[in-house]
């Protein structure tokens, strides 16, 4: 079997041609030219022919050594081909994945998920967005990112989605809070007649809660603000009562910094889900993320 010329002899071969010297190949090819000899000459023993012609006045090449240099140019041209086309596929397996959460899923969920997923897929690029629940959907259904979580009770039509996980909304309330000094409960009608802190229009859990109080004339918020952290921080400071994810608040009330008050006949269990654009079967890197979370969710 003959033996594979060395791509290297055949790019100074080429530099010689295109500069005029070996010196000056051996340069542009970042080689020393004693190596560079060297190669040219295990090349020209492959061959069974003089390629370069060497003089006191530098080197040149031979009649056969102008001929090799030509193929060798078209050789040298297909395999940056190949190496074009190899690098085009080492970006191409580096997926991007864009994910849009709603604003309790990003602050308490996401981080875990994207952290197990990258272990498993650090090929992928992750970009992840946070919005209320009615932004992410419009994100999905817009086919601006690949994939979206939210915390609504509602999933609008022409979108797909899964269960990841389920979560509860409860009423909390600063330590001084006359509710928490109460021997019964709390009515439902009492909560919605209550002036609350809430989140924005568009938040699952605003919806959630209004979903549930519907039936009932409401006073206008307390304060309406654009996250579940503005929120608890301002039941804290002692602004009023509000209706926060138990995963936004489990620590405080572990500390007693908060305190969850019960109230009669409302449930604010929710489910939170992932959405996707059809087609049912979610593919790629976004259908590898949805089916490890629900692999792996706590039932």
């Amino acid at each position: 079997m003959t033996e594979w010329p060395d791509l290297a002899a055949l790019e100074l071969l080429v530099g010689v041609d295109d500069h005029g010297s070996l010196g000056a190949a051996a340069r542009a090819a970042d080689i020393a030219q004693p190596n560079a000899s060297r190669s040219l000459r295990r090349l020209e023993r492959q061959l069974g022919a003089g390629l370069v012609r060497r003089g006191r006045a530098g080197s040149s090449l031979t009649p056969e050594g102008t001929v090799v240099a030509h193929w060798a140019r078209e050789a040298l041209a297909d395999v940056r081909g190949l190496l074009d086309a190899a690098g085009a596929l080492r970006v191409e397996r580096h997926a991007e994945l864009t994910v849009a959460a709603s604003m309790t899923v990003a602050e308490h969920l996401i981080p875990r998920w994207l952290g197990r997923f990258r272990a498993v897929r650090d090929d992928v690029q992750i970009q992840l967005q946070v919005h209320n629940s009615m932004q992410v959907c419009d994100a999905v259904a817009d086919g601006r990112v690949h994939v979206g979580f939210v915390e609504g009770p509602t999933v609008p039509d022409g979108l797909h989605s899964v269960e990841v996980a389920r979560d509860r909304l409860v009423v909390v309330v600063a330590p001084e809070h006359p509710w928490v000094r109460r021997r019964r409960p709390v009515t439902v009608a009492e909560l919605a007649a209550t002036p609350l802190v809430v989140r924005e229009q568009g938040s699952g859990t605003r919806r959630t809660l209004d979903l549930a109080l519907e039936e009932y004339d409401r006073p206008a918020p307390l304060l309406e603000l654009g996250s579940g952290a503005a929120v608890r921080t301002s039941v804290l400071s002692g602004v009023g009562p509000a209706v926060l994810s138990t995963l936004a608040v489990a620590d405080h009330l572990t500390s007693r910094e908060l305190r969850s008050i019960d109230v009669e006949g409302l449930d604010l269990a929710r489910t939170l889900r992932a959405v996707w654009r059809p087609p049912r079967a979610l593919a790629g890197p976004a259908g590898e993320l949805v089916r490890m979370i629900v692999r792996t969710r706590v039932p």
